[in-house]
């Protein structure tokens, strides 16, 4: 029987369940213990499977709107089990939610539409993401869940931490923290047998080096960020964390939808020129999900809640992001760059109109129902654009498993 919830996806109190289930069948083999809590409260479990020294630690839930980890740890759990080849020299520590309070907030666990998807948006602002908040935040400001996963992180010391993120509409691409020789080959053939499109030129991973078809490596210290403006940065992040300990992070991203263009290599005719109209496009639907902004009253409510937070903190990157795009030279000139990067610039007002939505449901209607037109034209207009082709839940999770085994094999090569 499938670990899985048919045609959508666990949540989280479905993945312990399963857990504690596979730690009641399988004792001798795994262990399920809290590791932690989060802000409200909510435990972080770790599934550790397996007794070797040399540690993979696999986290899923970094990003509340990006759910195919969790099901990705189910059908990763159980191929553990059901292939001892995969223990050989190997433990594996699974943590089943790093935001389990963004998790809650997030509702689209069976999304039919992206309109739909926006619907039950939520991804907090950048300080409050466990990954991403040593980035943003002084050490003494931290969240309980990055002390969490920095905390496993140094009692295991894996050679390998793999993060499962996903991106609404795109492709797949997997970056890099050091480089995983010999990883583009089984991550490819997956992703064609299944139907996925590698995004060749992600955005996310915008002038970094490519060492296969959507397999990107942080590049050497002292390479210049291609968008100055965003605050994050990688070396920072939770994703380093492991290389105090001579390990490295993996994160591997799949779509929800399989959009066109993003894979493809061509040369696009004029990138600057189209980098340009996308920064005008996104200074302009920003504008009006700020207008929606400036009439709500009382001004006060605005800003309380998670919702309204996030949503604010992304519309105040716009001016800088929109700058980059303006300013800089492009970092690729291909097709699917410029296809990745209109992406990234309709998310943005996108997911702030979608979350101020839901703020503003119960106190302003009339607000509210202006952000929802937009939710409603945007969602409809980005799946227009990228041709969206949904991917069924069972291919996304199928695929980041592999990519997931592939990369642990490779890298134990590397450090042996």
């Amino acid at each position: 029987m499938s670990l899985l919830p048919e045609l959508r996806y666990p949540t989280v109190a479905e993945l312990v369940s399963s857990a504690h289930a596979l730690a009641g069948q399988r004792p001798e083999l795994c262990v399920l213990r809290q590791v932690g809590a989060s802000r409200a409260g909510r435990p972080l479990h770790l599934l550790s499977l397996g007794h070797a020294r040399r540690a993979v630690l696999v986290v899923a839930g970094a990003h509340a709107n990006e759910p195919a980890g969790g099901g990705t740890l189910l059908v990763l759990a159980r191929r553990v089990l059901q292939e001892p080849e995969l223990r050989d020299g190997i433990s594996w520590h699974l943590l089943l939610c790093a935001d389990p309070d963004g998790a809650s907030l997030h509702r689209s666990p069976a999304p039919r539409s992206l309109y739909e998807y926006h619907l039950g948006f939520f991804r907090p602002a950048g300080p409050e993401q466990p990954e991403w908040a040593p980035s943003l935040l002084p050490p003494d400001r931290l969240p309980p869940e990055t002390r969490a996963l920095t905390g496993v992180i140094d009692e295991l010391r894996p050679y390998l931490q793999v993060s499962l993120h996903g991106t609404d509409l795109g492709g797949s691409w997997v970056q890099l923290t050091r480089d995983v020789p010999g990883l583009a080959e089984p991550f490819g053939k997956s992703a064609a047998e299944l139907h996925i499109p590698v995004e060749t030129s992600a955005s996310d991973a915008a002038g970094w080096p490519a060492s296969g078809p959507g397999v990107h490596v942080l590049p050497a210290a002292g390479t210049g960020p291609a968008y100055p403006s965003l605050p994050d940065d990688a070396r920072h992040s939770t994703w380093y964390h492991a290389h105090r300990y001579g390990g490295m992070t993996a994160v591997v991203e799949v779509p929800m939808w399989a959009g066109g263009v993003v894979d493809d290599p061509a040369p696009h005719p004029a990138p600057g020129v189209a980098l340009r109209q996308l920064a005008r496009r996104l200074l302009r639907d920003a504008g009006e999900v700020l207008r929606v902004v400036e009439d709500v009253r009382p001004r006060p409510e605005v800003a309380v809640g998670p919702l309204a937070r996030a949503a604010l903190w992304g519309l105040e990157l716009v001016p800088g992001l929109a700058g980059d795009l303006t300013h800089r030279p492009p970092a690729d000139d291909s097709r699917a760059y410029v296809g990745s990067v209109d992406a990234f610039a309709r998310r943005v007002p996108l997911r702030a109109a979608a979350m101020l939505h839901r703020a503003l449901s119960d106190t302003d209607r009339y607000a509210a129902a202006r952000l929802e037109r937009l939710v409603a034209a945007w969602s409809d207009a980005f799946a227009d654009r990228f041709r969206a082709r949904w991917v069924p839940v069972e291919h996304q999770v199928e695929h980041q498993a592999r990519t997931v085994v592939a990369t642990a094999l490779h890298a134990r090569e590397r450090a042996a």
